[in-house]
């Protein structure tokens, strides 16, 4: 079941992107014009995943993958009180109510690693960390390839040591959340191109890039810098297959919005999204909180999007969202490469 990355038809991995935008049908579409399609399995159940499995599987013959979030350490509760106390009055004039606590979240992990050993796929990824020495190998024996999610050289060293088949490498231009390992941690700003050297400089393992790559020229410039593909997720927003919103979809050509920012405000952890004035307001007063506060503000979120208040919504993008195309994600995945290849 070993994944080679560097023999991909189309060195095009589609970015694991968690909440909804990311779905089967768009991971088999990928997959259709020789790339590698993804399942984002944060924030599902380790039922609700295998159900997106089953489906992917009866989509394509092709090897995919499928991405999970590390747990984190539970966050201080003070800190998560004193924010939902600054969130009281957004929450009264939405005519929305704000969980009273949150309960730390291990986001169904034992689960799902139990149920990715009973029926192995063919590539896991991980995000916010890595996976424990004896998790990392029953994966390995279970046959699955394993890639580590890395901002840094030395979060590429600590997955070096766990036993990681590759690493992608997400340069500060992404969007969503940073992949820190530490939830706490700064994220660092050197661009994508240099973080790939700074990497390649302390591993021989597969690269994968990621962030900011919104055509051709970009793609092309990260394999030139030494990674054997490069890992798309805004690029497919628009996509015929995406399971964004179409507000989501509006905002990242939207010339009202031209600028991205990197926030907690919406989950507690570092993200990259559309600025708008709920980041405005709230930048000063997020807590380094997750996933408490992804669950405290939910209702907020969802309430917004529910009236398509893009001033409210969290709308990750990265840096190359105005290059956002429509249609089939295939198409994109092929017109890119041509691109590319230019």
């Amino acid at each position: 079941m070993t994944v080679d990355l560097a023999q991909l038809a189309v060195p095009v991995v589609a970015a694991p992107m968690a909440g909804g935008s990311s779905t089967p049908q768009l991971a088999a579409a990928v997959n259709s014009a020789g790339g590698l399609g993804f399942l984002a399995a944060g924030y599902r159940s380790a039922a609700a995943t295998a159900e997106q499995i089953a489906v992917l599987r009866s989509l394509t013959d092709r090897p995919f993958g499928v991405n999970l979030f590390v747990p984190a350490a539970p966050a201080d509760p003070a800190a998560v009180s004193a924010y939902r106390a600054r969130l009281l009055p957004e929450a009264e004039r939405r005519g929305v109510e704000l969980p009273v606590s949150v309960a730390p979240d291990r986001d169904d992990w034992d689960a799902k690693i139990a149920a990715l050993l009973a029926d192995p796929v063919p590539v896991v990824s991980y995000t916010f960390g890595l996976p424990s020495p004896a998790e990392a190998a029953a994966l390995r024996a279970a046959g699955s390839t394993q890639i580590g999610t890395v901002t840094s050289a030395a979060e590429a060293l600590a997955a070096v040591a766990a036993g990681m088949d590759a690493l992608c490498v997400q340069g500060p231009e992404a969007g969503g959340h940073r992949a820190t390992h530490r939830a706490d941690a700064t994220p660092g700003s050197t661009p994508l191109l240099g973080l790939l050297t700074e990497i390649r400089r302390v591993t021989d393992l597969p690269l994968i890039a990621a962030g900011g790559l919104g055509d051709g020229p970009a793609i092309a410039a990260a394999l030139r810098a030494g990674a054997v593909a490069v890992q798309l997720g805004t690029a497919y927003l628009r996509s015929d297959e995406s399971g964004a919103s179409p507000t989501h979809q509006a905002a990242l050509v939207d010339g009202r919005f031209t600028e991205t920012v990197v926030t907690k405000v919406f989950t507690g952890r570092p993200a990259r999204g559309l600025r708008n004035a709920f980041i405005d307001r709230y930048q000063p007063y997020a807590p380094t909180a997750y996933p408490e506060v992804h669950h405290l503000t939910q209702p907020l979120r969802a309430a917004a999007a529910k009236r398509a208040d893009t001033d409210a919504m969290h709308l990750w993008a990265g840096t190359a969202h105005p290059l956002t195309r429509t249609g089939p994600a295939a198409d994109i995945t092929r017109a890119l490469w041509r691109e590319a290849r230019v």
